[in-house]
């Protein structure tokens, strides 16, 4: 547990400032990291990290948080994503019928599919931020989420929990922890828009914000969930040891991914209805 806090305290020291440089390349440069990293543990842990593999996912990796930033037509970062993510498919699939059964179908549609949730959903943490005027308050949600969800999941479940929630998947979680975590989840995002209409003077949806933080609470579990299935269907305890006692990169951001793109689709929902987050 000491070695858990210690992480924990050393992770939000180095979040903080990315988090407060926001509106410049450094949360760019963050998420390219953070997005290589976690697609070499997703390599890792199906067993085909031979450069030929991982190198285009790399690049990929690297280039998407400077265009979605910087690149003014989202519409031609959509082109591309979709040219880049066909061009990639189709190479997976080349290599595998030249590889003799050293890749399997099954793990290069694994492959191909984990990566492009993997990039799209870290990619929505900057589309969100960059989502309007108070898109710098609107992306601090997917951290809300993601973090208050899994903390009060935790020890609603600790001090409460009788009920297993999907013990063949996670043994550990229970449905009364599920409950506090989602109940929580919400409470967070109605607190935030109190917060940003009282300091910064937004005009919260509280209403929009308490049903999204509903919904991002069951999609931060399920997210949680999803890479918990795939570390059993291969056999690994963690993605990785970049965080003592924690794991991985992706055991760390598995629910931040879910809720990322819960929160990009919330997003856009607004933009379409014209209805006002914060």
């Amino acid at each position: 547990m000491k070695t858990r806090i210690i992480t924990a305290i050393v992770a939000v020291c180095v979040l903080l400032p990315v988090l407060y440089f926001s509106n410049t390349v450094v949360i760019c440069v963050a998420l390219a990291a953070v997005t290589v990293i976690s697609l070499y543990e997703m390599l890792k842990c199906i067993g085909i990290n031979k450069l030929y593999v991982s190198a285009p996912l790399y690049a990929f990796g690297l280039a998407f948080p400077f265009l979605v930033r910087y690149m003014e037509n989202l519409y031609h970062v959509a082109t591309i994503a979709f040219i880049c993510g066909a061009f990639y498919l189709m190479y997976l699939f080349t290599l595998a019928i030249m590889s003799h059964g050293k890749i399997k179908f099954s793990d290069a549609a694994t492959i191909f599919t984990v990566s492009l949730y993997i990039i799209a959903a870290l990619n929505s943490i900057l589309y969100v931020r960059d989502f309007g005027e108070n898109g710098k308050y609107i992306y601090l949600l997917i951290f809300l989420g993601a973090w208050i969800t899994d903390s009060f999941a935790y020890f609603t479940g600790v001090f409460f929990g009788k009920h297993k929630l999907i013990p063949d998947v996670s043994p550990k979680k229970t449905i009364e922890g599920s409950i506090g975590g989602t109940v929580f989840c919400a409470i967070s995002f109605v607190v935030l828009g109190i917060v940003t209409d009282a300091f910064f003077g937004t005009e919260a949806n509280l209403i929009f914000l308490a049903i999204g933080g509903i919904i991002a609470a069951i999609i931060s579990q399920i997210g949680d969930l999803i890479m918990s299935v795939i570390k059993r269907h291969y056999g690994i305890k963690d993605y990785g040891k970049l965080f003592p006692g924690h794991g991985g990169m992706l055991d760390r951001f598995d629910s931040i991914l879910a809720v990322s793109l819960c929160i990009a689709m919330m997003c856009m929902f607004a933009s379409i209805t014209g209805i006002t987050i914060l």
